[in-house]
């Protein structure tokens, strides 16, 4: 199947975004950050969530510019993968506090939401049909 220009061009900005994400983040396991004012620890951290930011408006775009049906299906996988991420996250949060299960970085959020987003794949073409 061929893929569309907007799905080339989703493909290209996910992988410049995603590339962005993996370079900053490796410079901060090989101890880029290491010996750095709290400052400058901050504004590292908010440069990692700028890539993230990134592929979630190349997403939007993507819904935006395809075709009325390829855009309505991957809107309603976009809420609804936001709705369980959300969902899960909020009740692990509660799991922490309440019963004491084991911390999990609030940064996990985003994995969780594209695991949804692959997971309630199904449930999105139901709507559609």
């Amino acid at each position: 199947m061929e893929q569309t220009p907007q799905a080339k061009t989703y493909i290209v900005r996910t992988m410049v975004f995603m590339g962005l994400y993996v370079l900053i983040n490796a410079g901060a396991i090989a101890g880029l950050m290491n010996g750095l004012p709290a400052p400058a620890r901050w504004l590292f951290a908010a440069l990692v969530s700028l890539p993230i930011a990134g592929q979630i408006w190349a997403t939007l775009v993507m819904i935006r510019d395809s075709d009325e049906f390829i855009g309505a299906f991957l809107a309603r996988q976009f809420i609804l993968a936001s709705g369980v991420a959300m969902a899960l996250f909020s009740a692990w949060g509660f799991a922490e506090s309440y019963a004491g299960a084991t911390h999990v970085p609030g940064w996990m959020i985003y994995p969780l939401f594209w695991a949804c987003f692959a997971l309630v794949s199904p449930f999105a073409r139901k709507a559609a049909k």
